[in-house]
């Protein structure tokens, strides 16, 4: 599987190319401030299309967009159903799998398996097609999964498509207080208590999972200004010194404040699981049609036409077909 990405990426900012992450949040822990809760969103499970359940909060009524987020799912697939061949163009999704497999299949020649714990991250860019199609096994829980789609930056929306890759064991994994202790991170994008994923997104977006097997308490540096979030998976939390419990299956968007380095959380039950996301914000506009998402009207039409006519990243468009999506 090709883990290179076809752009070389930064940061974006002159702090971050200066500094290393390990000096910058080295420094910045010793002064912590913890980040507050703006917005809580509820994601209802929802049917879509044929045995799919589907949890949506960024994207959904509640929260349209919060760049450079564009959409996060937490997705239950029955047998039989699926997500078959589609197209993309402008945004990178990132498929976790929280338990089960999926299988999934390209346009460019890219397929595999996504196992459990295992995450892709592909970059559409200029246009791809693809299906992605669960993996039943009997007497197995059924898959599932969470997929979040990121907004590319203006200037990678036409690059040529690409995939990294991990396995659930190339996921590196942070323990805050020691590998005895009651936290771990699996840093699925980004850094964490000094440890960083070879997955490099273009944009700034950092993805962590965290897993609490008993109550306590935490700090994640954060990049200041980046837009953050979490989505609760199990249990409950408070953040930063705020009263208020927050319970499952809720997304909690956080401040961004110049001076807040991170955000305190802390797990009031065991096994408490989360996800915590932050990405460098975007001044862009988002003007979506379905899978497509640019910049202006202009594109989107631009878009439409190279789709129709099978140009400029969808030449395959009229005659490609998966495999797995037609076995």
């Amino acid at each position: 599987m090709d883990l290179k990405l076809t752009v070389a990426y930064s940061y974006h900012t002159s702090m971050f190319k200066t500094l290393s992450f390990a000096r910058l949040f080295s420094h910045l822990h010793l002064m912590s401030v913890s980040r507050s809760v703006v917005k809580t969103v509820l994601a209802v499970e929802t049917p879509e299309g044929a045995g799919a359940l589907v949890r949506r909060s960024i994207g959904s009524m509640n929260l349209r967009n919060l760049t450079p987020f564009l959409m996060l799912d937490h997705f239950h697939v029955s047998k039989g159903a699926g997500f078959p061949d589609h197209p993309h163009r402008g945004q990178a999704t990132v498929t976790y799998m929280l338990e089960g497999s999926s299988r999934h299949e390209d346009s460019a020649g890219h397929k595999g398996t996504i196992e459990t714990g295992g995450v892709q991250w592909m970059c559409a860019g200029k246009g791809i097609i693809h299906a992605e199609m669960p993996v039943h096994t009997e007497g197995a829980p059924d898959p599932r999964g969470l997929q979040l789609w990121v907004d590319l930056p203006k200037q990678f929306k036409m690059v040529d498509p690409s995939y990294q890759e991990l396995g659930p064991d190339q996921i590196p994994t942070a323990y805050p207080d020691g590998p005895d202790g009651a936290v771990k991170v699996k840093v699925i994008s980004g850094i964490s208590h000094g440890v960083e994923s070879p997955v490099r997104p273009l944009g700034g977006c950092w993805f962590f999972h965290i897993i609490f097997s008993r109550k306590t308490t935490i700090f994640q540096d954060i990049p200041p200004s980046w837009t953050s979030f979490i989505y609760i998976l199990k249990g409950k939390v408070t953040v930063g010194s705020e009263s208020n419990t927050h319970d499952a299956f809720h997304t909690l968007v956080f401040s961004s404040n110049a001076n807040e380095t991170g955000v305190s959380i802390t797990a009031l039950e065991e096994q408490t699981e989360l996800l915590l996301v932050a990405g460098e914000p975007l001044d862009q506009t988002v003007f979506q049609y379905g899978p497509f998402v640019m910049t202006n009207r202009e594109e989107i039409q631009k878009t439409l036409i190279d789709y129709q006519s099978g140009k400029n990243g969808f030449e395959k468009a009229h005659t490609w077909k998966s495999k797995i999506a037609h076995e």
